[in-house]
């Protein structure tokens, strides 16, 4: 009797203070106004067309404090970060990004590349079944539908129902499109003097874009092409004047001042812009336009705004790494990056939004550059190994159609042709690599039987393998010796599974980042999980990649 009174006593005492809620009686507003997570308003997704690691170190004390250094100071620095498949290019480099993944599973292997089953040329954002808007030219022919997976971005707005949005912006078609994922509110690529899209987003450009064009802001940036600080304190970047940068056309020497009105019409008009660090500058003032217009981070519901800055790339591919050019443009990048950062902390707030920063691929030094310094470096001749190659195929297969087409650095077989001569695809695939592994400039090959039935954890092999895609990859795969390059001896380029092409920056800043820094390794397809688990999201469907623990508060 008095164990029963107790414990009715106790259960009323306890009741009495238990939140109203526990009863199902309705929470107050504020209460049912209060999310368990706060996500930020809008992600910006930031990437850098070519950049490698070091340009943050060694142009860091000539940045600005609003910039590059704001990203580092007071956001979190993945300084050991890698792309961890080959070939680097820009298709698949923006891709990985967003997808959370790699070539193996997301489907774009190059920015160009030989379809086996049509046994045509295919570009990674070509697309006849749409039109171009905005522009009479073919160059709005475009759509993701060759990205097999979906994206960080399709994947926010699936979360939200659709009412989050995703702007992108580059001035290449592949640097919008492909960040932009398959259900972009819209996305935007220059050309021609004009920001244009695609039918497969919208049928018009918006009232905003339209008036954008028709402004002409940019024509501002049609004029002389000086550095911006005096040249003597650019003391990061090699001698103006050397035999190791190409030119524009029209020029004589590679030295600034660049006359741009001068050679305006011998290099395509507002096309040449590209190749300037004005063309960074367009971007941005693009973007700036569509977080007003489109009311980016206005509301709860995040919305993404994706921008390629492309210029970096061309810069990079004309003058190399170590030009003067390079570093100017990185010095305007780094103020065309603090004007997006003060546009964004005046609308949609400092602390309301995200930011991560980072490369599509990085690239190697002028070869011929390095030679001079006694560094072993060299350019491969493919005119004299295709003849050896030829030879080779004629001797022992009696033809050369049993190679259907050779790029990035693979080689398609006809295995019909390898059938009728009762040989097996395997052996053949074999002695291939063999030989070629014979020819100077060759370091190692790999043969497609090789991605299939190993599974490679570390080193080249590694890399190659997340590169590789069953149904689209070559036969057998070339990787050239360090440092040496199929391209002209002026200029710097990318594309292998070399450190000097893999290693990019990774910077993240804003809501629910820590501040700090990490050595430990990152690889690319960590970006895309890192911002879905930020956003408590589902990942991309194809991701192969984990959240970094380090950056997330």
């Amino acid at each position: 009797m008095c164990r029963n009174y107790f414990i009715l006593f106790f259960s009323v005492f306890t009741i009495s203070f238990l939140p109203s809620s526990s009863f199902g009686q309705k929470k107050s507003k504020e209460q049912s106004e209060t999310p368990l997570k706060t996500n930020p308003k809008l992600v910006v997704g930031i990437i850098v067309d070519q950049m490698r690691y070091d340009y943050i170190t060694r142009f860091w004390d000539q940045y600005g404090d609003d910039g590059f250094k704001r990203l580092v100071n007071e956001g979190f620095n993945c300084k050991n970060n890698h792309y961890n498949y080959a070939p680097t290019f820009t298709g698949p480099g923006h891709t990985s990004v967003y997808t959370g993944t790699t070539p193996a599973m997301h489907g774009i292997i190059g920015n160009d590349w030989y379809d086996k089953t049509t046994e045509n040329d295919v570009y990674c954002a070509g697309d006849p079944a749409y039109n171009s808007v905005g522009t009479t030219s073919d160059a709005g022919k475009m759509s993701p539908h060759r990205m097999t997976v979906t994206t960080v971005t399709d994947e926010l707005r699936l979360h939200t129902q659709m009412k989050g949005k995703t702007i992108a912006v580059a001035l290449k078609d592949r640097g919008a499109i492909l960040p932009g994922g398959h259900t972009a509110n819209g996305a935007y690529w220059f050309s021609n003097g004009s920001w244009i899209t695609s039918s497969y987003y919208m049928d018009k450009l918006p009232s905003w874009v339209e008036k954008f064009n028709a402004e002409k802001s940019f024509d501002a940036y049609k004029k002389p092409w000086k550095t911006l600080k005096n040249i003597k304190d650019y003391v990061e970047s090699g001698v103006d004047y050397n035999a190791y940068e190409g030119l524009f056309k029209g020029e004589k020497s590679s030295v600034f001042p660049h006359n741009i009105p001068k050679l305006w019409d011998e290099n395509g008009k507002y096309e040449m812009l590209k190749a300037t660090p004005f063309g960074n500058s367009m971007t941005a003032d693009f973007a700036i336009v569509a977080l007003e217009a489109e009311q980016l981070g206005s509301d709860e519901i995040t919305d993404f705004l994706a921008v390629s800055f492309s210029s970096t790339d061309y810069v990079g591919h004309k003058f190399g790494v170590n030009s003067k050019e390079v570093q100017d443009t990185y010095l305007r990048l780094d103020q065309d990056l603090e004007r997006l950062f003060k546009e964004l902390d005046r609308k949609v707030g400092k602390g309301d939004y995200t930011v991560f920063l980072t490369a599509d691929h990085a690239a190697i030094d002028v070869p011929s550059y390095l030679k001079d310094q006694k560094i072993p470096a060299d350019y491969i001749d493919w005119d004299s190994m295709k003849a050896n190659f030829n030879q080779f195929l004629e001797f022992n297969y009696g033809t050369t159609d049993i190679v259907k087409n050779f790029s990035n650095y693979q080689y398609f077989l006809d295995h019909k042709i390898i059938k009728n001569l009762d040989l097996s695809v395997q052996e053949v695939q074999e002695a291939i690599a063999k030989e070629l592994l014979t020819y100077k400039g060759i370091d190692r090959t790999y043969t497609a039987y090789q991605m299939w039935q190993n599974d490679y954890t570390h080193g080249i092999p590694y890399i190659l393998q997340n590169g590789y895609n069953q149904k689209r990859s070559g036969d057998v795969l070339l990787v050239l010796s360090p440092l040496t390059i199929s391209y002209p001896k002026t200029g710097s380029t990318h594309g292998s599974p070399q450190i000097y092409d893999t290693h990019v920056p990774l910077l993240f800043y804003g809501a629910g980042i820590k501040q700090g820094s990490t050595v430990e390794r990152t690889e690319i397809d960590d970006v895309a999980p890192t911002v879905s688990a930020l956003l408590g999201i589902a990942f991309p469907s194809g991701a192969t990649g984990t959240p970094i623990v380090q950056v997330l508060e």
